[in-house]
């Protein structure tokens, strides 16, 4: 340690910076940890994650391995039946206070897990602090299984965990299977803080974790949380559904853009893959932005030309075979009716 933290310590002490102060105080317990006095190292972070001093009084935890998410939305995202109905169960068990408190959202990116999380936040009324796994992640070998535990102790010693939810968003990193890792020795013992972590969390601090890649994720780990939501079950209508929400979202904003909505589900109907809603929500905003002000439907024809990558819109015989009209071929080409007629009789 040197001069320079204890400088720094004074100096945000008396400038009231709380998250300076506790970065820096943080910094130096993982210093004595370095020199092989964990229990000094221990005690400073049990310190810093079960005082009050750094407490705002608007419940604003300022935990140095996790960050404040926003919960501003442009858009809340419909879900399916299926998962809607586990989610109301996840509201409905936290209300209970049984004990179910850990759950795993999966599925692919762009799915939905993370912005569920934020609406369960909001559905709650409570804050929603991310896990910052750049910080946790070290590079020196036993120091990450190190920082899961300090991880832990901070969430044990949270003064009011009713408050809050923790998210361990794309918990990937960390837990997949230990016996498919490069370093199983080291992937090991990170697994093995965080198993431990979990088994000891208090029942009542909210955990939600999600990932990208169940099928590699370490079986013990699952077994860890008390419900795992699957967030790959999108039908093809409610993904038409679910776009058809964004695009109403959007046109309020983009005046200029004609809505026609028959054209813009039988886009997506025929498609040979529907994006997920995270991906939807993109190529909707960006077709809508870079699209021609003076022509109402450009969007329509680029948001065509993003999900079918495929095909070739400027094949009239291709667009004439998948139920479109000659208008609607006129829309998404650009060559006019009388032009997309006399081709097609041909």
């Amino acid at each position: 340690m040197r001069k320079k933290n204890i400088l720094n310590l004074i100096k945000y002490h008396a400038e009231n910076n709380d998250a300076g102060f506790k970065k820096e105080a943080y910094d130096i317990a993982r210093y004595f940890d370095s020199v092989g006095d964990s229990e000094l190292a221990q005690y400073i972070m049990a310190l810093l994650s079960g005082t009050n001093t750094f407490v705002p009084q608007d419940s604003e935890y300022d935990m140095p391995l996790f960050s404040k998410v926003d919960l501003t939305i442009e858009s809340a995202l419909p879900l399916p039946v299926l998962i809607k109905n586990d989610i109301v169960g996840i509201i409905n068990s936290i209300g209970h206070r049984a004990g179910v408190n850990k759950f795993l959202f999966e599925g692919e990116p762009g799915t939905g897990k993370t912005e569920t999380a934020k609406q369960i936040a909001r559905i709650l009324e409570r804050d929603l602090y991310a896990i910052d796994f750049d910080a946790v992640i070290d590079s020196k070998l036993g120091q990450t299984s190190k920082n899961m535990a300090a991880v832990f102790s901070q969430l044990q010693n949270l003064p009011h965990p009713e408050k809050v939810i923790i998210l361990f968003d794309e918990i990937d990193a960390i837990a997949l299977d230990r016996v498919n890792s490069n370093d199983v020795r080291e992937m090991g013992r990170v697994t093995s803080s965080m198993l431990k972590g979990l088994d000891g969390l208090n029942d009542n601090i909210i955990l939600i974790a999600t990932t990208n890649l169940y099928k590699q994720f370490d079986k013990a780990m699952i077994r860890r949380f008390d419900a795992v939501v699957n967030f790959n079950r999108y039908s093809q209508d409610e993904l038409i559904e679910v776009a058809e929400s964004i695009l109403n979202h959007f046109l309020i904003k983009f005046k200029f853009a004609g809505r026609n909505i028959r054209l813009f589900k039988k886009i997506l109907s025929t498609a040979e893959h529907i994006p997920f809603p995270g991906d939807l929500r993109n190529v909707i905003k960006t077709s809508l932005a870079f699209s021609d002000k003076n022509n109402e439907y450009d969007y329509l024809k680029k948001i065509y030309e993003s999900i079918d990558l495929k095909n070739d819109s400027s094949d009239l015989k291709a667009l004439q075979r998948k139920g479109f009209t000659v208008r609607e071929i006129e829309i998404l080409t650009g060559v006019s009716k009388s032009q997309v007629s006399r081709e097609l009789s041909i």
